[in-house]
């Protein structure tokens, strides 16, 4: 008898076993895909993880439906990092097969197939089989796989719809369907036989008669010279007040030649960049460090400020890297920054570069999947989200974490949670690779490892170039307010360094971390704040729809006219967002060009671009945003930022408040004057003395590193205490307020550690289920896995309990 030992994209924590022949025996390798049954009727694709001989003894093993793969698709290194996720992360190793895996490679029986619209179809290539399901979605929208199976009378049908989604004819629905195209700029130079002194007197002459044509001509010129950049066909109308056709004819002449540019407007031509990267000497000597303590060390941690060239140095080191043929795995916080960073990456390596995150289609992810798989030329360098570290790699060398802190390289929901930098190191360390992270504001715990000589060193202190770090202007608002000298949200300090930016032509960037219009409305008569009906939470107002809305769940209503309680209409708006700003801009600078940039504005795949590449370009004076904005993104001519509000960073419930307050106000005001001209930063705040906001005034990454430590020895927090969160859910309130104090005594009487709990959150309620939370602070001298181990038994164990088993709990280690 013969058996394979699969995991099942579900959420389960073991794996199961299958029969097989003895053909399908020697065939079978781990890594591979097998369709298989589970359950009543469902079919799944499973991942092949070892062949034995062994029966199982608690169930009769089903046969599996057939094998999906000709070689394996998932590598074995990638198979043991995946089990040490699931370990380490308390979680299913199917939560983590599902997670890394792109749905594409994961039929199930629930799929739905739709036709893909305008695809020109050849009937002779198809089998009778693709036919029928062909003409089958001619007739109707979509099918489920299910269906399939029932029109072609037969159950094994994953390997056609397989070779029909390579044949391009077939979509599976979770697609997104988009439709951006790159956005082509029409520009106008002169012809080059007029760039000569005599050529333009040669000009004036052929325009003699031609007045309207002339005139375009004039403003050309005086545009080239109040303006040192490109000209659009656009702007040239507008200046001279005439029309395109004036221009077109003017180009039919041969005066004007017009030529298109994609995207990145600024360089004329668009090959890879031949010549070489110099590093600046501080550049240099932080690279050789780098070199020199990956001697000895695995990972190493470049601390350089803000706009200090660390990307340059990290592109010497793809460059090592790739003569040796390994391959370099580079990722990035938030897909915002990915956009940047493939252009600047493709100047370089041309098409060695591979892109891989959530926002890109089904059959992209499945191609860089198999790209990488097989170490193709194109799959060299592979940038990603977080999501990118579960790619099949077959000779990694290097891994590079940009801006480590940051808090989106920890997956929240669903599981595997994991913290993708933590993980990256040890990926790492399977291929035997090193790690460069990289940050102008390092977390606590990787500053800490590098004091206690785990991971390398290396500071950069000073911005490339020698740009000066941008001047801080702290204003006080509760001054401000006493004094009458607010324009709504707006100081006067800062409404005159915006004036004098914009008259300048430079740019501005504003941050405020909430969206919307405003968090609160209320009733003034009798105090009144609509709420959200499944959660806990005021509803968020937000103007340009009218509506309000939460935020947790998506439940929304129309904006009331009067008080829900007491029927009054005086309701007033309290605290402001990214919507409210942009408006009180129109008010202030009519003339400027103001945009805005958060969840709302960047739905859909190429959201950031659009927004990003018109800032980029200069269409934009004014980018209001959240958080988004403070994440490495490059603008060369933004000379001014403002922090609309630095409190409500600082007073939120957490203990990593000051720290993530100082990291985001550093990396905004990080944003400023990164080129010749030095930068200017304004903050608002209604606490100027606080000891963060003075820490990021003097840029003392190391004070406010000392004092956050101080704290966490005393409070027992990481790094010198391990945490690992547990939530429970519930819709009913009282039978989970038991539940959480049955399991709370069950580990504090068995773990003798710190147990704190069971608390309710700020937010209790979220889609109707009341939640509860429960930490477990593990010391550094105790064993993690056996704790782990001991928690998880009782977790199982509070399951068995039969009143509790609807209780939802989740864990969630290192949640920070």
């Amino acid at each position: 008898m013969f058996f394979v030992e699969v995991v099942l994209p579900l959420s389960l924590a073991k794996t199961f076993t299958y029969r097989i022949s003895e053909a399908e025996f020697h065939f079978i390798k781990k890594g591979m895909r097998v369709a298989v049954p589970f359950g009543k009727s469902k079919i799944y694709t499973a991942l092949v993880i070892d062949i034995h001989q062994n029966e199982p003894s608690l169930y009769d093993a089903k046969e599996i439906h057939q094998i999906l793969d000709e070689r394996p698709i998932a590598t074995e290194i990638q198979i043991k990092h995946w089990l040490w996720v699931a370990t380490y992360y308390m979680c299913g190793i199917g939560d983590v097969y599902r997670g890394a895996f792109p749905s594409g490679l994961l039929l199930e029986s629930e799929t739905v197939v739709s036709h893909k619209p305008d695809t020109l179809v050849n009937d002779s290539e198809l089998s009778d089989d693709e036919f029928l399901i062909y003409e089958a979605l001619q007739h109707q929208s979509s099918l489920k796989v299910g269906e399939i199976a029932s029109i072609l009378n037969k159950k094994n049908i994953f390997p056609i719809l397989q070779k029909l989604m390579t044949k391009d004819i077939i979509v599976l629905e979770e697609e997104m369907k988009e439709s951006y195209k790159p956005k082509l700029v029409r520009y106008v130079k002169l012809h080059a036989k007029y760039e000569s002194d005599n050529g333009l007197n040669e000009l004036l002459e052929v325009l003699k008669s031609a007045n309207k044509q002339k005139e375009i001509v004039l403003a050309y010129f005086q545009l080239m010279a109040s303006e040192k950049k490109p000209i659009t066909v656009k702007k040239l109308v507008e200046v001279s007040d005439s029309t395109s056709a004036t221009v077109k004819a003017l180009i039919d002449k041969e005066i004007f030649e017009e030529y298109l540019l994609q995207h990145d407007r600024v360089s004329f031509s668009g090959q890879a960049s031949e010549k070489q990267l110099l590093l600046s000497e501080a550049q240099n000597s932080a690279f050789e460090s780098i070199k020199t303590s990956f001697l000895d060390k695995e990972v190493c941690l470049l601390h350089g400020v803000t706009s200090s060239g660390k990307t340059e140095i990290y592109i010497k080191l793809i460059e090592e890297y790739l003569v040796t043929g390994r391959q370099v795995l580079y990722l990035l916080p938030e897909i915002a920054l990915t956009t940047q960073l493939v252009s600047r990456l493709r100047l370089h390596f041309g098409d060695k570069v591979a892109v891989f995150h959530s926002k890109y289609s089904n059959n992209e992810r499945v191609e860089v999947w198999r790209q990488t798989l097989e170490n193709a030329e194109k799959a060299q360098i592979v940038i990603g989200a977080r999501s990118a570290l579960f790619l099949p790699f077959n000779n990694l060398g290097l891994l590079i974490v940009d801006e480590e802190h940051e808090q989106t390289f920890k997956q929240t929901d669903p599981a595997p949670r994991y913290h993708a930098r933590d993980a990256a190191i040890v990926l790492a360390n399977f291929h035997n690779a090193k790690v460069l992270l990289g940050s102008a504001t390092p977390s606590i715990e990787t500053y800490f490892n590098t004091q206690t000589d785990k991971y390398g060193l290396v500071t950069l202190s000073e911005r490339y170039n020698n740009v000066r770090m941008p001047e801080i202007l702290l204003v006080d608002l509760k001054d401000k307010h006493f004094r009458k000298r607010m324009t709504g949200h707006f100081s006067d300090i800062l409404i005159e360094e915006i004036a004098e930016a914009l008259s300048l032509g430079e740019q501005v960037i504003l941050f405020q971390n909430r969206r919307g219009y405003s968090p609160i409305i209320e009733c003034m008569t009798c105090g009144h704040v609509p709420h959200c009906q499944q959660c806990d939470v005021s509803l968020t107002f937000h103007k340009h729809k009218n509506q309000l809305r939460c935020h947790y769940c998506g439940y929304a209503i129309a904006k009331p006219t009067h008080c829900h309680s007491c029927s009054s209409i005086d309701l007033t708006t309290k605290g402001f967002g990214t919507e409210q700003i942009e408006q009180e801009l129109v008010l202030l600078f009519p003339k400027a060009k103001t945009g805005r940039m958060d969840q709302d504005t960047t739905r859909g795949k190429f959201g950031f671009e659009k927004i990003i590449d018109s800032f980029k370009n200069r269409e934009i004076d004014i980018l209001v945003g959240t958080q988004m904005l403070a994440k490495g993104l490059d603008f060369d001519n933004v000379s001014l930022v403002g922090i609309m509000n630095a409190d409500n960073m600082l007073h939120h419930p957490d203990f990593r408040a000051f720290e993530r307050s100082f990291q985001m106000m550093t990396q905004v005001a990080g944003r400023a004057g990164r080129s010749e001209k030095q930068g200017k930063v304004v903050i608002q705040t209604y606490n100027p003395n606080h000891n963060t906001i003075q820490q990021v005034t003097n840029h003392n990454y190391v004070g406010m590193y000392k004092e956050q430590l101080y704290d966490r020895q005393i409070y027992k927090y990481p790094p010198y205490f391990r945490i690992i969160k547990l939530t429970l859910k519930h819709r009913e309130f009282d039978k989970l307020k038991e539940g959480s104090m049955w399991l709370y005594q069950v580990l504090s009487q068995n773990l003798g550690i710190p147990v704190l709990g069971p608390e309710e959150p700020a937010i209790s309620r979220i889609r109707n289920e009341y939640i509860r939370t429960i930490l477990i602070k593990i010391p550094q001298n105790m064993p993690l896995g056996g704790t782990k181990k001991t928690i998880q038994k009782m977790l199982n164990s509070f399951e068995a309990v039969a009143q509790y088993r609807a209780i939802k709990v989740i864990a969630n280690v290192d949640f920070y």
